[in-house]
């Protein structure tokens, strides 16, 4: 079968790898794609937002299975788009993408079928904002409504800080429209996991539990980025925990957005805050997390054409969902300055270390193709280099041992990634 894949990044190029290793797929496209998808699948110049564009592409090329991955296609209604043209497509549908593109909806959403979740409010008025915070616990985080990034979080120490943030989200508008709307929450401590799931509209299947690094710095420290590194699974994600969550988050998410005639197919991610009072919902999206895919995919043992497509016809309860007993690790190579200033457009060398290697991976996150052919950095993330060990603490030193194959101007990563292992 053909499939076209949507997007540019390193959760892209961790799907088209998936993809590739399945018996079932004589073809893979991707749009736009990047210089390290080109080694798995035929590049279309064509922007994820154009669907027109995509939609009479996948006709002419007779595509059997398109896969929708970014989220601004996706809460924009990609998939309706494409299914009206006739075309199979796996991901949800712009109503149920909803679950992602508003953090009030989600937050509305969890407090009505009681889905354990940080206590909040939310603003349409940056001064009915800051009167609230006059009165809140402190710290406290205020969350942009809308898509912005991965970055529309901002965690406060004080009241004076928190003003500072309302202004630069509902007022300076740093976030764009996504700051129209402003969700002020509760502050949770403890332990953070991800949990990617996929979803037929009734039945969930969850994938392996991953932990992501959001800091540009080690030790947790600087802004919010989209993530600087992942490793899977967690080791802190325990029987108990997923038999609790599975009780009163995952099939109740599902259940509720099927309640409220927003059927979802395709994947959820549930961030997870391992709080002393047991786990509560940081944030739900609405696919593949990026840098979660590079480190879950890997492990993957299903084929990913056989559950995506038993997602889209509803027979996910008769599909087996399995993965590796195994490990593995993603250290994001950025440009030095991400996520803020950086300059791109370097040559990338070292990249032929990887061919061939079956437990060590480079996704491309920002890379493209210069004139010559040479690969050149494109991005403030970079490369997601990716191992997989039969030990979590392996599969960290491996990941770190292979970030030395690689090189470019304004090379950057954090060095602790996966560190908080060595305290269980």
């Amino acid at each position: 079968m053909k499939v076209l894949v949507i997007g540019s990044g390193g959760r892209e190029h961790a799907i088209c790898n998936a993809l590739s290793k399945s018996k079932r797929v004589s073809k893979i496209y991707c749009a736009p794609g990047n210089a390290g998808i080109a080694e798995l699948a035929e590049l279309v110049n064509i922007g994820v937002m154009e669907f027109d564009k995509i939609a009479s592409f996948a006709k002419e090329k007779e595509i059997d299975l398109t896969i929708v991955a970014p989220d601004d296609p996706l809460v924009a209604g990609a998939v309706d788009a494409l299914e009206a043209e006739g075309l199979k497509v796996f991901g949800p549908r712009k109503n149920a993408a909803i679950l992602e593109g508003s953090k009030a909806f989600s937050k509305d959403l969890m407090k009505k079928y009681n889905i354990p979740t940080a206590a909040y409010e939310t603003f349409d008025n940056a001064d009915d904002a800051i009167k609230y915070l006059e009165t809140a616990d402190m710290p406290i985080v205020l969350k942009a409504d809308g898509l912005a990034l991965g970055k529309g979080v901002l965690i406060c120490n004080n009241l004076e800080e928190a003003k500072a943030g309302v202004k630069e989200i509902m007022l300076d508008k740093k976030f764009g429209t996504a700051g129209n709307r402003l969700v002020i929450e509760e502050f949770m401590t403890g332990r953070e996991v991800s949990v990617l799931s996929f979803v037929d509209g009734k039945t969930i299947k969850t994938m392996s539990s991953a932990q992501d690094h959001k800091r540009a710095k080690d030790n947790d420290e600087g802004l919010n980025t989209g993530g600087m590194g992942n490793f899977s699974p967690s080791p802190f994600y325990t029987e108990e925990v997923d038999k609790f969550c599975k009780e009163n988050i995952y099939q109740r998410t599902v259940d509720a957005m099927a309640a409220e005639g927003r059927e979802f197919k395709g994947v959820i991610f549930f961030g997870l805050m391992l709080t002393p009072k047991g786990p509560r919902v940081l944030e739900y999206n609405a696919r593949f997390g990026d840098p979660e895919a590079q480190v879950v995919l890997t492990r993957m043992k299903s084929d990913v054409v056989d559950v995506m497509e038993a997602c889209i016809n509803g027979t996910l309860a008769d599909t087996p969902v399995e993965f590796e007993d195994n490990a593995a690790v993603c250290v994001i190579l950025a440009s030095d300055g991400y996520p803020l200033e950086y300059k791109k457009g370097f040559e990338i060398a070292g990249l032929e270390a990887f061919k061939d290697k079956e437990d060590f991976f480079c996704f491309h996150a920002g890379t493209k193709f210069s004139e010559d052919g040479k690969v050149l950095t494109n991005g403030g993330r970079v490369l997601g280099i990716t191992a997989t060990a039969p030990t979590l603490k392996e599969a960290r030193k491996k990941a770190y041992e292979a970030t030395e194959w690689v090189s470019f101007e304004n090379k950057y990563m954090r060095t602790d990634i996966g560190r908080a292992i060595d305290e269980v």
